[in-house]
């Protein structure tokens, strides 16, 4: 099944707002083997909205539409769509119902913008929606299913899961598809790539592999479809059995669980608490922690030392070493972690101090120079990197190769 994914905003093309929407979606349909071959984004003007319409009906069996469906002026899809089916606008009794009791429940009065959000061009299937007031809208024509949904991201997966995703599968046969990502940190994905050449060309043919890069981390995803998809699992075992032969040690996850969480769950299971001395990276290492629930669990706190007198007076580091030495420089990671654990009651701990630029570079210790420290009841491992990119690429990259180091300290596979 061919799909294309339409997004309509004027403040998406200016840059004011990044579409999330599309990636969401997509992910959802090639989760059930809907294959999305098009993504386009067009102004809150009629005759784009209905030129992009004009091209794309007839040529996929599956088109979704986010956005312009609010209760405001600018918002014209509804009134477009109805136009482009040859349909007039009615109201929707479940949508309207619907509408009147969310605004009672939050003492809200209803006003007449309200009450048009229930209508819909008379010819769609109305989507009810359970997480908002605008309801989704399914058109067929052409051989071609269109479906529009709020822009709102919440509306949006709540009537893609609610409707979108269940009918799709009960009209539609698609065909079985198993995914697997392994998620990967600390090899660039050309060295990665050279690494498991072999290992990728002995794959059977109905096993594809996509590689998917981001600044510290590649993901790995192998994908089974059509006529291997009923051992599908199986032979993604054996293959991915044979893959952590060759590259184990920089595997922290499978199936998108992200670094810091992978890492929470290892230093929960151990019953472990960790902290975090950061110079260049300014508290991500902390930002990405915490940004998973119940991180309270393990992690203590960050001693942000991004001034050289806050490394010697909070942290303990020897001035000295630091004269001596320079920030960025073993010796005064090494202390940096080996403090932060003293001062914060943990048993483990990451400290990082480094150059993420633009400026600050020297011929001795470039731009993207970072000295990276864990430790683990006392022992410590540090290392030095150069890392490349913008300064937030160098952050990023330094934050992840940080949680990596730890876990395999802790996983003793340093």
């Amino acid at each position: 099944m061919r799909s294309a994914l339409i997004t309509i905003g004027d403040e998406i093309l200016i840059g004011q707002v990044t579409d999330t929407n599309a990636v969401w979606i997509s992910k959802q349909l090639n989760k059930i083997g809907v294959r999305v071959e098009e993504m386009v984004t067009v102004s809150d003007e009629a005759g784009q909205i209905t030129a992009t319409l004009d091209r794309l009906m007839g040529r996929y069996d599956l088109l979704i539409m986010t956005g312009g469906l609010g209760p405001t002026k600018d918002d014209i899809t509804k009134q477009t769509l109805a136009k482009y089916f040859d349909s007039k606008l009615v109201s929707h009794p479940e949508s309207l119902d619907r509408i009147r009791a969310f605004l009672k429940e939050r003492g809200r009065a209803v006003i007449e913008s309200n009450l048009r959000q229930a209508e819909v061009p008379e010819l769609c299937r109305p989507l009810l929606n359970n997480h908002g007031s605008a309801p989704g809208m399914w058109f067929e024509k052409e051989g071609s299913i269109l479906i529009s949904l709020p822009g709102v991201p919440y509306e949006m997966k709540g009537l893609m899961t609610d409707h979108v995703i269940p009918s799709i599968r009960e009209k539609v046969e698609v065909p079985g598809v198993v995914h697997r990502t392994i998620m990967t940190q600390g090899v660039p994905e050309s060295y990665l790539a050279e690494m498991i050449k072999d290992w990728a060309a002995s794959l059977p043919e109905c096993i594809k592999l996509a590689y998917l890069p981001r600044p510290g981390i590649v993901r790995l995803r192998l994908t089974v479809v059509d006529k291997c998809a009923q051992e599908a699992e199986q032979l993604l075992e054996v293959n991915i059995d044979k893959l952590l032969d060759i590259i184990g040690k920089h595997v922290f996850g499978y199936d998108d669980i992200s670094l810091e969480d992978a890492l929470g769950k290892l230093l929960k299971e151990r019953k472990l608490k960790v902290a975090s001395a950061e110079s260049c990276t300014g508290g991500n290492i902390a930002r990405l922690l915490t940004s998973v629930p119940g991180s309270s669990a393990y992690f203590k706190g960050s001693v942000i030392a991004y001034d050289n007198q806050i490394k010697s007076r909070v942290l303990g580091v020897d001035p000295e070493i630091i004269e001596s030495e320079g920030a960025v420089s073993k010796k005064v990671v090494e202390q940096m972690a080996l403090g932060v654990c003293q001062n914060l009651g943990t048993q483990t701990s990451m400290a990082t101090s480094g150059i993420a630029g633009p400026d600050g570079g020297t011929e001795e210790k470039p731009v993207g120079t970072t000295w990276i420290c864990v430790c683990h009841e006392g022992k410590t491992y540090a290392k030095q990197y150069l890392f490349w990119g913008t300064r937030e690429r160098v952050i990023d990259q330094a934050s992840f190769t940080a949680m990596q180091l730890l876990r395999r300290l802790l996983l003793n596979s340093l």
